[in-house]
């Protein structure tokens, strides 16, 4: 009979004989005492909820960043000195109305820059605005060199007051850095602190942010001017706002599947059984996290939402071989046996091959991504212990609905026209064609990813979408303001108390020439770009004496003068800031390539030339990471799932089936990127590894159950078409149900969170056509007719 067929395989038990022994020893075990597991899951489960509850946002400078790159490595070196140029925020503080020439305006900006002052995790030593003493101006006189505080002491607010801050300014330099070019707008340059010395603490830059909204921009737009603020701060801060709506997306998400499973199931008892599984993964995720010392980053909270779509999309093939016991007459207990038994094996090696795709992140030395890796690999974990051992037992006792046995047995009467087509494909005529097609989408994608570049290729905050506040904001400033957002620095260090001298002066110079003749350079600044003006302006302002001076009472003289964040203080180290049109890949490519061959050709003991801090040269420094973590996670995730794969079925042409498919959907994944502007970065690079491992389990499911219906002699189209009517069906179902999963990411205001989720969605879904079309076409092209690989 036709039902005889579709009976489950006894390949669990008769076939695939070095695992028997480990499945007959845990199902008694696992069965006899299931009261007592369910109770140490419950008590397991308390713990974790309790962990889970206490998870708070959690975001620094230095788990962005690759910490143990060279180019990091420098900047921390110097960090206490780099810090006015590290990480920092700037708030421009717009007049509505006229210029920033009146009382009104500049009381607001010192109460702008009072509040901001006294909020926690401000170096407020560094802080810089028209109203701090550590801005000044400088004038050449008949009586000698005059500076003071650009708006002084005593200030009234009076037409004589306000035309001396006019002529302060103008003395200052600061026109293009401090003060917009249409002078309607003013910097609060804010350094800021990574750990509060105050309480020890990391700063929490989701509640910094949190205060700089309430505290300067809600409070002070409403007393007549425009607050816009920038900064890696702020970002994070923004991400992590943004995150905050994913509970709404998981909540979509859940409703989602809850629907899709009742209609293919047509049992409300296993989906109940089945959510509540996925679910207590992802509180068992969290609560785990939470017990290794992690928080919720913007990037980790996305794996919440994989683990339980992974979880349903393993279950659903308990679901499918639940239905198809119960209804050949046998009980709820023998049923539960038989589809642990079945799935016990393919399951696990699926779900290693996710943990596989996960851990293979950990080649990216960047914190983010590890925990990303570290949190996802907790999430297959715990998957395998929810959905292989306690799924089974509840269904033991729930069983299934009357109307899930109707349903499946109108579908075991089908005939199945559209499953008919589709195992055609297992004919050399069409596997042929298959594989053609196939061969021209992988050549296709092949010529489109050549232009897949890494890193940002968007200006502002690429992790926001364009119209964000933020990348607002950040219009505003880089189109009023001289100064580029983007700064590269590079540290040239000198023995102590020789910062200054000719020799490191006349090499320093050469490179600022060399660096300003790199595309995308706008300018340069150092120590000696102002001490050339101050030796000059002593001169009586005579432009010949714009130069570097040899003589050391000189350039000392004139130093003393400079502000102290162009030097160390020892005067053994002093930055060159170079500011940049763009943080693009290219851009940064060529400007670290022309820094590299200068220090190669130029470093002596007495000026090394040491890459980079400022932040664009901390994404370059995230640029050269991930350039070589690519190709090697790659080849590691690739390598680890064939070997799994073939230790699964023994087979190198079985591993060759299966391994294809995923292959071509990398490739078309990365084309993909390459036309919408996509970089590889740290947001994208997860995408590719993530997909492999999880897409491998449509292959390993489906040729599990081919090879069942094999081993009985059947003809590989036939065979397959038994296939299809079962597994191939919940492996479609598989592949809408992880589509589901991340679909809700597509609609969040992060866009690297909306990137991810449109990459993945494609990934699952091109993985599943692809395992279901490609495994039986390369299957007829390479297995041997009627045999067992």
């Amino acid at each position: 009979m036709k039902r005889d067929d579709e009976k489950t395989c006894k390949v669990a038990e008769e076939g695939h004989q070095r695992f028997t022994s480990v499945e007959h020893w845990l199902e008694p075990r696992l069965f006899q005492h299931r009261f007592v597991i369910m109770i140490l899951f419950l008590l397991a489960s308390v713990l974790f909820a309790w962990q889970a509850a206490l998870l708070k946002p959690d975001a620094s400078f230095q788990k962005m960043v690759p910490a143990t790159h060279p180019f990091i490595a420098n900047y921390l070196k110097y960090e206490n000195e780099l810090r006015p140029l590290g990480n920092n925020i700037r708030i421009a503080v717009e007049a509505k109305n006229g210029d920033i020439y009146s009382k009104e305006y500049l009381d607001t900006l010192k109460a702008v820059t009072d509040e901001v002052f006294y909020i926690p995790g401000v170096d407020r030593g560094n802080l810089k605005s028209l109203w701090t003493p550590n801005v000044q101006w400088m004038e050449v006189t008949e009586t000698g060199l005059n500076s003071g505080q650009i708006i002084p002491q005593g200030f009234d607010g009076s037409p004589a007051m306000l035309d001396e801050v006019r002529a302060n300014i103008a003395r200052s330099g600061r026109i293009g850095s401090l003060v917009a070019a249409d002078q309607k707008s003013t910097i609060v340059q804010v350094p800021l602190l990574e750990i509060d010395p105050d309480k020890g603490t990391k700063l929490d830059y989701g509640l910094f942010s949190e205060r700089l909204e309430k505290l300067v921009r809600d409070k002070y737009e409403a007393q007549g001017v425009k607050i816009h603020i920038v900064g890696f701060a702020k970002v994070v801060g923004d991400l992590i706002h943004g995150a905050k709506a994913i509970g709404l997306f998981f909540a979509i998400t859940f409703v989602m599947t809850v629907v899709l499973l009742l209609w293919y199931s047509r049992c409300w008892k296993s989906t109940l059984v089945t959510v509540f599984c996925c679910s207590l993964a992802v509180i068992w995720q969290l609560g785990i996290v939470r017990l290794l010392g992690f928080g919720l980053d913007p990037y980790s909270i996305l794996v919440p939402f994989l683990t339980f779509a992974i979880g349903v999309s393993h279950a659903v093939q308990n679901i499918n071989t639940m239905a198809t016991e119960r209804l050949a007459g046998k009980s709820n207990m023998e049923t539960a046996k038989q589809t642990f038994r079945q799935l016990f094996i393919p399951g696990t090696i699926a779900l290693l091959c996710d943990a596989v795709g996960f851990s293979t992140l950990l080649v990216i030395e960047i914190g983010v991504i590890r925990e990303l890796a570290i949190s996802a690999s907790v999430g297959v974990a715990v998957i395998v212990l929810t959905k292989m051992f306690l799924l089974p037992i509840l269904m033991s006792y729930v069983g299934v609905t009357d109307a899930c046995l109707r349903h499946q047995a109108k579908k075991a009467q089908s005939d199945h026209r559209f499953m008919r087509m589709l195992s055609r494909f297992a004919e050399p005529k069409f596997a042929k064609i298959a594989v053609l097609g196939a061969v021209a989408i992988f050549a296709t994608a092949f010529v489109l990813n050549r232009d897949l570049k890494i890193g940002d290729l968007d200006p502002g905050a690429p992790e926001l979408r364009a119209d964000s506040r933020y990348n607002r904001d950040n219009a505003y400033i880089t189109g009023h303001y001289s100064t580029s957002s983007d700064v590269f620095v590079v540290m040239v260090k000198t023995p102590a108390g020789e910062c200054g001298a000719y020799p490191t002066a006349e090499v320093v110079d050469r490179f600022q020439w060399e660096m300003e003749n790199v595309a995308g350079v706008e300018s340069t600044t150092s120590l000696f770009t102002i001490q050339k003006k101050i030796i000059a302006n002593v001169n009586g302002g005579s432009l010949k004496w714009q130069a570097l001076s040899r003589n050391r009472f000189v350039s000392n003289s004139a130093q003393r003068m400079i502000p102290s964040e162009l030097y160390s203080n020892d005067c053994s180290m002093l930055p060159v800031l170079v500011f940049l049109a763009d943080h693009k890949a290219d851009t940064l490519s060529r400007v670290v390539k022309a820094a590299q061959a200068f220090a190669a050709e130029n470093n002596t003991p007495q000026a090394e030339f040491i890459l980079a801090a400022g932040n664009s040269g901390i994404e370059a420094a995230t640029n050269i990471v991930i350039k070589q973590a690519e190709v090697m996670m790659l080849v590691l995730v690739y390598a680890i799932v064939a070997l799994l794969v073939w230790w699964e079925f023994r087979s190198l042409r079985v591993t060759i089936c299966i391994m294809v498919p995923l292959y071509i959907t990398s490739a078309l994944c990365e084309a993909i990127m390459a036309q919408l502007g996509l970089g590889v970065k740290v947001a994208t690079l997860p995408v590719i590894a993530l997909g492999i491992g999880i897409g491998v389990d449509y292959g390993i499911y489906i040729y599990n159950r081919l090879q069942c219906f094999l081993d009985r002699g059947m003809a590989l189209k036939e065979a397959y078409f038994e296939t299809l009517k079962t597994t191939g069906v919940a492996v479609a179902l598989t592949g809408v149900t992880l589509a589901l999963g991340v679909l809700t990411w597509v609609w969040s205001d992060i866009k690297f969170q909306a990137d991810m989720g449109l990459l993945l969605m494609f990934m699952f879904l091109w993985n599943m056509v692809g395992a279901i079309i490609m495994i039986p076409a390369l299957a007829a092209l390479l297995l041997p007719r009627r045999s067992t690989p």
